[in-house]
Parts: C-alpha cells; sequence; structure tokens
C-alpha cells in the first residue's frame, strides 16, 4: 500500500471545497446510530483472527467486548497491548486451507466489525462519523470490499476505502502543525498481485487530530468523490479503474460492497513511516464511531430492499 505525499497533494489540503458535493435526491437506506445498549448482530459481523491482513499488522482481532463494545451512543474499538493467541489465517483461508485450525500469537488485540452477509450496497453515499486514534503504528480504516469477488481475488474485484489514517499525532516535520495528520482515499483494482494497482490521494487535515469528523465517499457508476466533512478533496472516474482480462464497463466497481470499520496496529504501511515501527504506549488506543449513514439515489421504477439497493442515480 505504497503511497507518495506529493507538492500537490498538499496543496489539496488548501484546496478544500467549502461547499459539499452532496446532490438532491439521497434517500437513506441503512444507517446504525449505536444508540442501543450492545452492537447490533443484525448490522453487524465480525473478523476473528490474527493473519495480519496480509499487511504484516501486529494485532489478533476478536470478538471481544473488550475490543468492541457501544458506549455512551458510540461504537468504540479498542486496541489493546496484550498477548492474545487466535486463528492464524481469516475464515475464508481456514476453510482452504489444510492447516485451518493453526494459531498465531500477537502482541495487541483489536477488533474488525463488517456488514458482510447482512447489508451491501452498489453506489450511493456512504459517510462515517468518527474520532481517531493517535500514536506510532496506529492504523484506523473505514473501507469496502465487495459482497462477491465475481472478478477474482483481491484486487482484481476491488476495494474501496474512504477513510486511512497512519500515525496521526507523531512529530512530522513536513506535516501542518508539526504532527502526523495526513489522511487517504484510495481504490484498489487491477488483479490479483503482483498485478494489483491502487489509485488515491493524500492530504494535510489538521482538524482531525481532535475530536469527530465525517469521511464519506459518494460513488456513482463513472466517479468515486471522496470528502470529509462534507468537504471534496479527491475523485477518481471509471477511465482511472479496471480489471485485468475484463471488457465489463466500470468493472470492479460496478458490484455490491460491504462495509467494514477496523483498527489495526502496525504493518507495512504505519511502521515504513512517521518514527517507524511500533511505540507500545498509550495503551488502550480508541476508535469511536458516533453513527454510519447510506444514502442512495432511487431509480424510478426499481424495487429493492433497503441494503442491497441497486442504483444508478448520478
Amino acid at each position: 500500500m505504497k503511497r507518495t505525499l506529493s507538492a500537490l497533494a498538499l496543496l489539496a489540503t488548501l484546496a478544500l471545497s467549502s461547499a459539499s458535493r452532496a446532490e438532491p435526491g439521497w434517500a437513506l437506506v441503512w444507517a446504525d446510530e449505536f444508540d442501543g445498549p450492545s452492537i447490533d448482530k443484525r448490522k453487524w459481523g465480525f473478523d476473528a483472527d490474527c493473519w495480519g491482513g496480509g499487511n504484516d499488522e501486529r494485532q489478533c482481532y476478536t470478538k471481544s467486548g473488550r475490543n468492541a463494545a457501544i458506549e455512551d451512543g458510540k461504537l468504540v474499538i479498542t486496541a489493546r497491548y496484550e498477548r492474545t493467541t487466535g486463528a492464524a489465517l481469516p475464515l475464508q483461508l481456514r476453510r482452504q486451507s489444510s492447516q485451518g485450525d493453526r494459531e498465531a500469537t500477537r502482541d495487541f488485540s483489536s477488533a474488525r466489525l463488517t456488514t458482510r452477509g447482512r447489508a451491501s450496497w452498489q453506489y450511493g453515499r456512504i459517510e462515517v462519523r468518527a474520532r481517531l486514534p493517535q500514536g506510532q503504528g496506529t492504523w484506523p480504516a473505514i473501507w469496502m470490499l465487495p459482497e462477491k469477488t465475481r472478478y477474482g481475488p483481491w484486487a482484481a474485484s476491488g476495494e474501496i476505502d474512504i477513510l486511512e489514517a497512519v500515525n496521526l499525532g507523531v512529530i512530522c516535520t513536513k506535516c501542518p502543525g508539526g504532527r502526523e495528520n495526513t489522511i487517504f482515499g484510495t481504490i484498489h483494482f487491477g488483479a490479483k498481485p503482483p498485478g494489483n494497482t491502487q489509485a488515491g490521494t493524500e492530504i494535510g487535515f489538521l482538524e482531525v487530530l481532535d475530536g469527530f469528523h465525517t469521511y464519506a465517499v459518494e460513488w456513482f457508476a463513472d466517479r468515486i468523490i471522496w470528502q470529509v466533512d462534507g468537504r471534496s478533496y479527491a475523485e477518481r472516474k471509471a477511465g482511472e479503474w479496471f480489471t485485468a482480462g475484463s471488457k465489463t464497463p466500470g468493472a470492479p466497481f460496478d458490484q455490491p460492497f460491504h462495509l467494514i470499520l477496523n483498527l489495526a496496529i502496525g504493518g507495512k504501511l504505519p511502521e515504513g513511516r512517521g518514527l517507524g515501527g511500533v511505540r507500545n504506549d498509550g495503551y488502550p488506543k480508541r476508535m469511536e464511531v458516533d453513527w454510519v449513514r447510506v444514502w442512495q439515489k432511487p431509480v424510478i421504477g426499481a424495487r429493492a430492499p433497503a441494503g442491497s439497493v441497486k442504483t444508478g442515480g448520478n
């Protein structure tokens, strides 16, 4: 997940539009305000493993209430510095492997929640209001994967990263304010490794270090727009992405995707930036989510259940 912060990307900080790019006609089709006593299992499942996400991350994801719970009307994902043992492979790989029962032990525990199998969407406005943790090695993410691998294994079937941030708050002489405050918006596509590729934008957003902010994508058949607090900072058009060997227009971002919320610790991206590696101080680390909302533009005459609506309004 190599990214380069160019001068143009830095200038994008100043180019944030003050007006929202949201257009009229959106209808709310799915939401979680986290106002119940516990995580709604009708909406969210857990990925529980110590695989490391294919990025050499250092956490085990668990289903424990110590790592994900509802507190004061918010979802709180908590990463802890504690030796944790669990499955060495994610569920899908366990089913395919003769060593599916193998275990691994990591130095951190955390959580990864997903709507996979419960809700997925093709096109729409997906927005999440969250407060992100700080510290060298932290890697909070709000992102999407395809409900079905229609075009083949990652990244042939695509990935949409609504928001990623690493090492927030650590000393950064090149960052506005002198501390790391970069946010990322990225898509992954192409083919399975080593044929995978990506297109993304990273900007300095000093406000990320203080309080809650709303991170969103507006996803249409022909473009994807990234926003923070209603201000657009990046756009990718259909001509910029592809699936190797496919002649389907819009592939792979022409199919339903589900949502993922997680807090990783360590991995190639954060450990290769900032101060390097992972610092063990300041734990536990918390990623707090105030709400998640999904909006779509209904197609006139179309009928489909909320949560799986395939809309094309653009």
